[in-house]
Parts: C-alpha cells; sequence; structure tokens
C-alpha cells in the first residue's frame, strides 16, 4: 500500500534520490517530446500544434485514472497524498502570470529548465528570468501576502467541492479531455500546422 515514503518504506534521503531520479527520467522524455524547444511550445499559441495540450491532457487522465484504480483496489491510500491548499484568487493571478510568461518566452519552468541544460540560449535566459522571479517574489512577500492568501479554501478536491464521487469526476474530465483532443485536431488542420 502507497504512497510509499509516508507508509516508511523508503528514507527521506531514498526519497530524494528517487525524486532526482524521475525528474531527470521526466526531462528527458521532455525532450525527446520536443518540449525542450520554445518554437514547438510556442506553436500551441497559435493553434498550430497542440502537442503541448495533448501530451498534459494525457498525463492528467492517466495520473487521475490510475489514482482512482489504485485506491480501488487498496493499493493507495488517498488520504495521505499530500494536496496542495487552494487560495482561488492568488492562483488565478498566478495563472496569468505564467501563462503571459509561457505565450511571450515559449517555455513554462519545466521545459526552460530543460532548454536551459540541452545548452538553448533561450532557455538559460527563461530560466534565469524565472529565478529572478522567484527571489523578489521573496523579497516582496511581505507586501503581496494578502493576495497570496486570497481565497483561501484549504486542500479541496472536485469530489469534496462538487460532493459527487470521484468516479463520475473523472469521467467528466475524460469526456473533456476527448473534447480537448478532438478540438485539438480541428484547431490544427484549420491552422496548417508549423510550416504554415
Amino acid at each position: 500500500m502507497g504512497p510509499f515514503y509516508k507508509m516508511g518504506f523508503f528514507s527521506e534521503q531514498t526519497g530524494f534520490v528517487i525524486a532526482l531520479l524521475t525528474g531527470a527520467a521526466f526531462g528527458f522524455w521532455l525532450e525527446r517530446a520536443g518540449f525542450g524547444q520554445s518554437r514547438k511550445l510556442a506553436l500551441q499559441f497559435y493553434f498550430r500544434d497542440m502537442t503541448v495540450l495533448k501530451v498534459m491532457f494525457t498525463a492528467i487522465i492517466t495520473a487521475m485514472v490510475g489514482l482512482l484504480y489504485f485506491s480501488l483496489f487498496g493499493w493507495i491510500d488517498l488520504s495521505m497524498i499530500y494536496i496542495n491548499p487552494t487560495f482561488l484568487w492568488a492562483q488565478i493571478v498566478g495563472g496569468l502570470v505564467l501563462g503571459v510568461g509561457f505565450a511571450i518566452g515559449g517555455y513554462c519552468p519545466g521545459t526552460s529548465v530543460v532548454g536551459a541544460v540541452t545548452g538553448r540560449i533561450d532557455g538559460i535566459v527563461f530560466l534565469l528570468g524565472a529565478m529572478s522571479g522567484m527571489i523578489v517574489f521573496g523579497e516582496f512577500f511581505p507586501l503581496i501576502e494578502k493576495l497570496y492568501t486570497a481565497g483561501s479554501m484549504g486542500d479541496i478536491t472536485l469530489p469534496k467541492y462538487f460532493n459527487i464521487s470521484s468516479g463520475i469526476v473523472a469521467f467528466i474530465i475524460l469526456l473533456a479531455a476527448v473534447g480537448m483532443f478532438v478540438g485539438g485536431e480541428w484547431l490544427e488542420k484549420k491552422f496548417g500546422g508549423e510550416e504554415a
């Protein structure tokens, strides 16, 4: 039964090693998928290449369905999995800032690390900008603390919020993913791909 670390199957140090190896593998596959190139990522905002959307929805669906079934089979205790607390307004503002930065720079934080590690100058610049932003955020935190905690909802989940079963939520998100896949294909055909 998992999660393995919280159940005491391995030490904190082993957890860090596993996290490092998992992160390196994730970065490797991001690069292999072409996500270390800002051009490929930016094409999504022009509706020419919706690969990022498809990959992210596939990852969400795989993790969601996997956790749901692992929980049903008793292989994982969902109550022991950490859920980031929701601060609604802070996360809306943060999401908008991230989205604008993604559209302008062509990277999100994770893909900028991949771009930087593979020697792409734009990835290095973007990563340095993100790190500088973190420092500025830390220095000015007392001035924006109220925004940071705005809309606090605790560790809420969609099933809890809407008072419906996890299975129904998973089915709705699965339908949304299918709709996004179909919509993404339609957009790619309409706007002609990368060479258009």
